[in-house]
């Protein structure tokens, strides 16, 4: 740790637990007992910034994102706005200002989470990991965070020092900070998850994406009410948002899954928030939607040290745990709750309806959800993009490099000698058991079993997830009289009308879901 660290660690934790008055000779002892102290020094000790105002006797302090105001005479102080009382007012005593010792060395100590990020930053993982929860000790070891930042600079090249901006956000589960660090190559976000006891929990990192989400036209805030919720318990719980529409109910409820990847509970993309179109759009007519955020976001290294981690882990069992909450809730019809799945989360319903021993989900909705085995969506997606990028007149070189690594990794897959219990000795995208366990999975086949009602949607412009997805849903479900299908000549994998032809680079341009499969949706549950 270099220097001036180590020197604001010993001025803080002496602070603590030494008689202030060892500070400076213009410290005060109050007839109470409680110890004043001369605002400047300590605030500059602390790395803030002091301004005086004569006349007024106003006194403003500033470190970071924090704003102290304190004024003489005044036995309170405003913290970010908010009042903070002092247990004695402010004083001046020979030119000197002084205020509660406690208050003011507590409030500008800096946070855990900026001790871990800057120990971190250089490479002291050992002194990092001091504020990592213990439970996740062995997930985000010394090691890995001796290991980390330099890992990240042969990702993304030199990383500053110092964040170009930091961003707190609470949720049900975890305090968040996120910090925005300017590389060679792009910004990148560093998501420190802590939780409720001030400890470092998870990460999340990604490359910073400027948010340029709209909110579509259909979006009524007067006619719907979100809730904060929790899915789950215990170390993989995850925040969520029940949105309702206006009046006492009960309402029908849809929970929506996401599809492949880290997902957030709007299931972001670029410019696109799905989750919070379908949550909002479905809510403004009379039908209940709850999202949360993705294990794998939520709990994103938690999940990566997981050698044997499923897609029962990742798409079902929180959905399980979904049901039971909305069974108990006044506002929900619970005869009346569907399961929504987006790509990999329709191509996990068939699993999430066998998982529902208690015949609790009244219908099933598939959003551009791949019919086949992973590994034959994979290979099929590959060329389906590098037979567009062609068709849009760009060189498709590094497409077909692209397609041809995900053709060998399906190769691996099928070949009959790998199974979960015997997984090749080099995987190259891991963790391999994931791969392996759903290996004879065929979401369209297992449907075959079952009797539930299905809404199966497909835009016909995308390309993750083909039309021919599509129509194998139909051959395999014909004598099924429950099931709906819907297709949408414009519209894309993530449920947006694109006029262009899709290849995914659209996708960092705000866009919505199309109205038409939200009337569709509504009008099929309503009905």
């Amino acid at each position: 740790m270099n220097n001036w660290k180590k020197l604001l660690l010993s001025l803080i934790s002496t602070s603590l637990i030494v008689p202030m008055a060892s500070i400076s000779a213009a410290t005060q002892q109050p007839t109470d007992g409680k110890t004043l102290v001369p605002v400047r020094e300590i605030a500059e000790k602390n790395g803030a910034v002091v301004s005086w105002q004569q006349e007024t006797g106003q006194i403003t302090i500033r470190k970071n994102e924090l704003t102290i105001v304190v004024k003489v005479g005044e036995k309170q102080a405003i913290v970010n706005g908010q009042v903070t009382p002092l247990d004695n007012p402010v004083q001046l005593t020979k030119g000197v200002a002084l205020v509660d010792g406690l208050f003011l060395t507590e409030v500008l100590k800096e946070a855990p989470e900026d001790m871990f990020i800057s120990l971190v930053s250089m490479g002291n993982g050992k002194e990092a990991a001091q504020y990592v929860q213990h439970s996740v000790s062995q997930v985000l070891s010394p090691t890995l965070l001796s290991q980390l930042w330099t890992s990240l600079e042969g990702q993304f090249g030199k990383i500053t020092s110092q964040p170009l901006a930091k961003h707190i956000e609470n949720n049900t589960v975890h305090y968040n900070v996120t910090y925005t660090f300017k590389t060679a190559l792009t910004n990148l976000d560093i998501t420190v998850r802590m939780n409720h006891s001030g400890l470092v929990d998870d990460l999340y990192i990604a490359a910073a994406i400027p948010d340029v989400y709209q909110k579509p036209s259909y979006d009524d805030p007067s006619s719907y009410t979100e809730q904060k919720i929790t899915i789950g318990d215990g170390e993989l719980a995850l925040p969520g948002t029940l949105t309702l529409p206006k009046g006492d109910g009960p309402f029908p409820v849809i929970i929506l899954v996401h599809g492949s990847g880290p997902n957030n509970q709007d299931s972001a993309i670029g410019g696109a928030k799905p989750f919070r179109d379908l949550a909002v759009g479905l809510a403004s007519q009379g039908i209940a939607v709850l999202r949360y955020d993705k294990v794998s976001y939520e709990h994103t290294y938690k999940v990566a040290s997981q050698p044997k981690f499923t897609l029962k882990q990742e798409s079902v069992d929180h959905v399980t745990e979904a049901v039971k909450i909305l069974k108990k809730n006044t506002h929900i019809d619970s005869t009346g709750i569907f399961v929504a799945g987006h790509s990999q989360g329709g191509f996990a319903l068939p699993l999430i309806i066998a998982e529902d021993k208690q015949h609790d989900i009244a219908g099933g909705i598939l959003l551009a959800a791949p019919s086949s085995s992973f590994v034959d969506v994979l290979t099929e997606q590959q060329d389906e993009l590098v037979n567009r990028v062609k068709q849009v007149g760009l060189d498709t070189e590094n497409f077909k490099v692209q397609a041809d690594f995900y053709k060998k990794v399906a190769a691996l897959v099928k070949d009959p000698k790998y199974s979960v219990d015997h997984l090749p000795e080099s995987f190259p995208l891991q963790p391999a058991y994931w791969w392996f366990e759903q290996k004879d999975y065929v979401p369209s086949e297992l449907a075959k079993t079952q009797n539930t009602p299905m809404l199966i949607i497909q835009g016909e412009n995308d390309v993750q997830v083909s039309m021919k997805q599509f129509q194998n849903w139909k051959s395999a479900l014909q004598g099924h009289s429950n099931v709906t299908y819907k297709s949408y000549p414009k519209v894309n994998h993530i449920l947006s009308s694109y006029d262009g032809l899709s290849i995914g680079q659209e996708y960092m341009q705000p866009s919505n879901v199309s109205k038409n499969i939200i009337d569709d949706i509504a009008k099929w549950i309503l009905n």
